[in-house]
């Protein structure tokens, strides 16, 4: 049960960041459905794509594809000035669905008995895939290549649980803690990646 209010969380909170990107780039109703919609399933069905899971098993979440709908509508109509909130709070609901999507990715690859660099890949994209696509739909950057570190925390994740380091729930809830805790501490003091510009 705790994992499944995880699992909802991280949903509800993909959705609002991709409903809030739509809504900054001037979408329309549709636009802000497509990539909330998007942001919150985009990862997993790559994912299953990717490792073989059938890709129908998408449409066996009915309540969670109405509750990503609701909460689409409520960003579209709150206030301006509650949806700036997000930007101080969403991070840590963000980094919620990271972790739990990570673990759910690299959990799925294992259970169909993939090898350790599709774990890796499963991990890295549930995680952070939705993000992908929602951005390159609103015409950006992928976030993930050019802000605070956030894709590599999902695929270390991937990486311990490939590795079988991971057993029993204990071991996975102090995983989950790691990833949230590490991507919290990469946008505070703003860790990054090297990077190197050639203009």
């Amino acid at each position: 049960m705790t994992w499944e209010v995880l699992n909802i969380i991280g949903t509800l909170a993909f959705a609002i960041s991709g409903a809030i990107i739509a809504m900054k780039e001037n979408y329309d109703i549709l636009g802000v459905q497509v990539l909330g919609f998007t942001t919150a399933f985009g990862g997993s069905t790559i994912r299953n794509l990717l490792i073989g899971i059938p890709i129908e098993t998408i449409w066996t979440q009915g309540d969670l594809f109405v509750a990503v709908f609701l909460t689409n509508i409520i960003v579209f109509i709150l206030p301006i000035q509650w949806l700036q909130y997000w930007d101080k709070w969403g991070i840590f609901f963000d980094a919620i669905g990271l972790a739990s999507f990570a673990i759910q990715g690299a959990t799925s690859a294992v259970q169909v008995g993939a090898p350790l660099s599709a774990v890796l890949v499963a991990a890295t994209l549930t995680g952070s895939g939705g993000g992908m696509i929602r951005d390159v739909f609103a015409g950006r950057k992928p976030m993930i290549f050019r802000e605070e570190i956030y894709a590599l925390w999902a695929t270390l994740g991937g990486l311990m649980i490939g590795l079988g380091f991971i057993q029993g729930p204990w071991m996975t809830g102090a995983l989950f803690v790691a990833i949230v805790s590490l991507r919290m501490l990469s946008v505070h003091y703003r860790w990054r990646l090297p990077q190197r510009s050639l203009s």
